[in-house]
């Protein structure tokens, strides 16, 4: 709503000062330069503004303020010059032509200098414009010998010079809207993934598997899948049977910032799995995403390794990840769970104590509540019985039996040439 006011004027100090009072939650549109200076006039004029005492003359500083949409120093200023000389008027525009030091050759010239030394940085081509004239005498280099190290950055920005000499500049970062920029807030509640992807390298020009990691932030219940490239056909199929493989209900998925799941096609993938949350980790926040990675060394790394093993492998890898190596991991391998001590000064520090370190199984279901968060067909019994249908050496052991089959079939199909 607009409301006008006119012949503000004449409005009594009393008026001015419950104006200012009664309208603080009140925007006043800035007037125009020109209206504003003769509204101004008027007010002070009307108000015989000398002859008022100094709270008096506050209250029409402050009315000012509020109509005119001016500043405190703002309506200083303009009051000071109204009392020096009854007027208040726009100040004459000061244009200051400068001489022109560097003529269109000189400009020419550090085009040539930087083509010839590949644009080298501001102070290196300085010095090269000064051994031009004083060690080699170049005459044409007078000018420019003097020159400072800033100013060559605004040559190179001028016209004169873009018209010369023409530099690529190099591909800008993207803004991507997809996710929300934080850190993941599971509240305790299991079903907050942190996921990564661990590439295996490539081995004479072939490149390798890719190794897809997904970690529960409470639990750390872990899933690990494996895939020919990270390419939409063969990443969402894999992403999507690694997210099946959960116990419980995903609620959050939380990644860095990989174009391999900041797209369309894993946004759509998450809608239809009713994924609530999906959220990227922050510039220069490296503990965003820290559980996972850690994961990436101390589980994949180590059972993997470093070397290169082809993409043709891919699927014979996800299979061992699916019947061998997650059910290990989340029923028979100890985890670590921190517990926070906050020290009297306010400095938190995490302790690893001996009950602190249990299997993704047991964390789970120390959790209150945590039955309500399984998926639908996934009962008590049915992990119960998972995780006791092995021992945990027994498991592990099975788990190593197979692994030592695969990376040597692999590793044997690699040297010899030839596809599995």
């Amino acid at each position: 709503m607009t409301i006008r006011m006119e012949n503000l004027e004449r409005l009594t100090l009393a008026e001015m000062q419950e104006f200012v009072d009664n309208s603080r939650h009140v925007r006043c549109a800035p007037i125009d330069e020109d209206g504003g200076y003769e509204f101004m006039e008027r007010v002070l004029k009307c108000q015989q503004y000398r002859r008022l005492s100094k709270g008096q003359k506050g209250v029409v500083r402050r009315f000012l303020m509020k109509v005119c949409g001016l500043s405190r120093a703002q309506v200083a200023r303009l009051i000071q010059r109204w009392t020096t000389t009854h007027r208040i008027e726009r100040k004459p525009a000061r244009r200051t032509s400068f001489r022109t030091r560097y003529t269109a050759a000189d400009i020419a010239l550090l085009a040539e200098v930087d083509a010839a030394h590949e644009d080298l940085s501001g102070p290196a081509v300085r010095h090269l414009l000064k051994r031009e004239f004083q060690v080699y005498g170049n005459r044409e280099c007078e000018r420019l010998a003097g020159i400072s190290a800033s100013h060559i950055y605004n040559l190179r920005n001028s016209a004169a010079y873009r018209k010369i000499r023409v530099r690529v500049a190099h591909t800008q970062a993207r803004q991507v809207s997809i996710g929300e920029r934080r850190r993941p807030d599971p509240q305790g509640q299991p079903g907050y993934l942190r996921v990564d992807t661990v590439h295996q390298g490539d081995h004479d020009g072939k490149p390798g598997v890719h190794h897809i990691n997904a970690v529960d932030t409470v639990t750390q219940w872990q899933v690990v899948g494996c895939v020919v490239t990270i390419c939409e056909r063969h990443l969402i199929p894999v992403l999507e049977a690694m997210i099946h493989q959960f116990p419980f209900r995903i609620r959050g998925f939380h990644c860095d910032n990989g174009s391999e799941f900041l797209n369309r096609n894993v946004v759509r993938l998450l809608n239809k799995l009713l994924v609530e949350e999906f959220t990227k980790s922050r510039a220069y926040r490296t503990t965003d995403n820290a559980l996972v990675e850690g994961k990436n060394g101390a589980v994949v790394r180590k059972h993997i390794g470093y070397g290169p093993i082809g993409a043709e492998h891919a699927e014979a890898f996800q299979k061992f990840y699916t019947a061998y190596l997650n059910p290990y991991l989340n029923f028979h391998r100890p985890c670590g769970f921190a517990t926070i001590q906050v020290h009297p000064r306010g400095r938190r520090k995490r302790v690893y104590r001996l009950e602190d370190y249990r299997t993704p199984y047991e964390k789970l279901t120390s959790l209150e509540g945590w039955r309500k968060c399984l998926k639908p067909g996934i009962t008590e019994q049915w992990l119960e019985q998972e995780a006791l249908r092995r021992s945990d050496t027994q498991a592990a052991r099975r788990m190593q039996k197979a692994k030592l089959a695969l990376l040597v079939r692999s590793r044997t199909s690699q040297r010899a040439g030839a596809k599995p």
